[in-house]
């Protein structure tokens, strides 16, 4: 295998990136940038820690971030499967990247910054949903912003290839092999049905 290990051989296989490419970038939120953040339910949450990096999705039935000023999100930590990877992250290494997605638009919107976890009741308290509240809040300071190439969700046709999901492995089944068989994977799947959709928040 011919490995590419240095910056210039890199750079010998790509072209130079057009104006709009490096324009695109600004360091706190514009208002187009911001409309499109708030509209977003979705995205990724991108860590880094001692362990190595991981990757999170995160949603929600409204706007899955608040905007609070135009170099601050709030994301609110809602019920999961309590492994807390993204948050111990979050404590060793600050560094974090968000990719939102909006359902039918092949526009998508990256902030790389810093972040840092609060448990203040008032702050929880902002996000209270049917008399819950998150257990914590993710406070981020955007340190870049900008609109990423739409190439990767027209190939994939994502949002247009309709449903897909015939066929597919189910979670009790990918738990079931991973654990070579110590968890019943038909038994999971059977709870799940219920689990998954209620007590989320």
């Amino acid at each position: 295998m011919d490995w590419i290990t240095d910056l210039d051989a890199l750079h010998v296989h790509y072209g130079t990136p057009g104006q709009p490419a490096m324009r695109k970038v600004t360091a706190a939120l514009t208002p187009a940038y911001r409309q499109f953040i708030e509209a977003s339910r979705f995205c990724l949450l991108s860590t880094v820690g001692p362990e190595g990096t991981d990757g999170s999705p995160r949603g929600d039935q409204g706007p899955v971030v608040t905007v609070q000023d135009a170099e601050t999100l709030l994301l609110p930590d809602w019920k999961g499967n309590e492994r807390i990877d993204s948050l111990r992250n979050i404590l060793r290494d600050g560094r974090v990247s968000l990719y939102f997605m909006i359902p039918g638009s092949t526009t998508s919107v990256r902030v790389n910054g810093t972040a840092r976890l609060t448990a203040d009741p008032a702050l929880c308290a902002r996000f209270e949903r049917d008399g819950r509240n998150p257990r914590t809040v993710i406070v981020i300071r955007v340190a870049e912003v900008y609109s990423q190439c739409a190439r990767a969700l027209q190939r994939s046709a994502l949002w247009t290839s309709g449903d897909q999901s015939a066929g597919l492995p189910t979670v009790g089944q990918m738990l079931e092999q991973a654990t070579r068989g110590e968890i019943d994977g038909s038994a999971y799947d059977a709870e799940r049905a219920t689990r998954a959709h209620l007590g989320w928040w």
